[in-house]
């Protein structure tokens, strides 16, 4: 096989979809994280909240691959209200280094008329380099 599925454990399994890729090369692909836990459910409906259980569950997934943050090389962000965004800048700076720590790879921010999740307020896809 040319790539493992990667899965943090305890998370309630992925339906139709894999949290992450990782390729024989080292590159994880990480499938769009949301703002709910390891159980699907979401514990806030806050736009500061939801951005920090995604970024959490991208660091997990590259954490149970073996990596750590400083390996994401990209994220890309989906985001439902652009000026909560805009107007939030403040306080997603300081969570974004709360998870993240002072790392920042190459971002897009892409705004969306909704997520696939009704609750869901930010969606996070990643790519890393492991190894």
């Amino acid at each position: 096989m040319s790539h493992k599925i990667i899965h943090p454990d305890g998370w309630a399994p992925a339906k139709g979809y894999a949290n992450g890729v990782l390729s024989r090369k080292g590159v994880l692909h990480i499938g769009g994280q949301i703002g709910w836990n390891a159980d699907q459910v979401f514990e806030t409906h806050d736009f500061i909240g939801q951005m920090e259980q995604a970024l959490r569950n991208i660091l997990d997934v590259v954490l149970a691959a073996g990596g750590k943050a400083e390996d994401i090389v990209r994220l890309t962000w989906f985001v439902t209200d652009k000026k909560e965004y805009l107007s939030r800048q403040s306080e997603i700076g300081a969570i974004y280094r709360k998870v993240m720590g002072r790392h920042f790879p190459a971002m897009s921010m892409v705004v969306v008329a909704g997520l696939i999740e009704d609750e869901a307020l930010v969606e996070i896809e990643a790519t890393a380099e492991i190894g």
